[in-house]
C-alpha cells in the first residue's frame, strides 16, 4: 500500500474524520473525537502512526525493520510504519482496523456502537 491507498483506507473506517489539529502539514484521523491514525503526506518516505496494542507492537518491531516506536508518540502505544513495501498490504489494513478498534473501545459505551461495522 502506498500512501494515497492508506489514506483511503483510514476513511473507510467507521466515523472516521481527517483533521489537521497540528497544522497543514499533518493529517490526523480521527474516531469520536479521537486521534487512530497520523501521517504527514509530505514527507519522504511515506509514514504513519498507528495505536498498537503494547506487546504486539513490540513483536512487529522485531520482526518489520520498516516499523519503530511511534515517533513523536507513546511508544509504548504507538508504532511508527514506514511505507516502502516491506510491511505487507494485510498486515497494514490489519493495524490499521486495529488501531481504530482500540480507540472505538475506549470511548463510552453510548457511542461505541455507532463506529463498529
Amino acid at each position: 500500500m502506498d500512501l494515497p491507498d492508506v489514506i483511503e483506507y483510514f476513511l473507510s473506517k467507521p466515523g472516521a474524520e481527517e483533521t489537521t489539529p497540528f497544522g497543514p502539514d499533518v493529517l490526523v484521523y480521527k474516531v469520536g473525537g479521537k486521534m487512530f491514525g497520523l501521517t504527514q503526506p509530505d514527507e519522504y518516505p511515506s509514514r504513519i502512526n498507528l495505536k498498537c496494542d503494547p506487546d504486539r507492537a513490540v513483536a512487529l518491531r522485531d520482526e518489520y525493520e520498516a516499523i519503530t516506536p511511534g515517533y513523536h508518540m507513546n511508544k509504548k502505544h504507538w508504532n511508527t510504519i514506514i511505507l516502502d513495501g516491506s510491511v505487507p498490504s494485510a498486515l497494514l489494513r490489519e493495524l490499521i482496523d486495529l488501531s481504530h478498534e482500540l480507540v472505538v473501545s475506549s470511548l463510552p459505551k453510548a457511542e461505541r456502537a455507532k463506529f463498529r461495522l
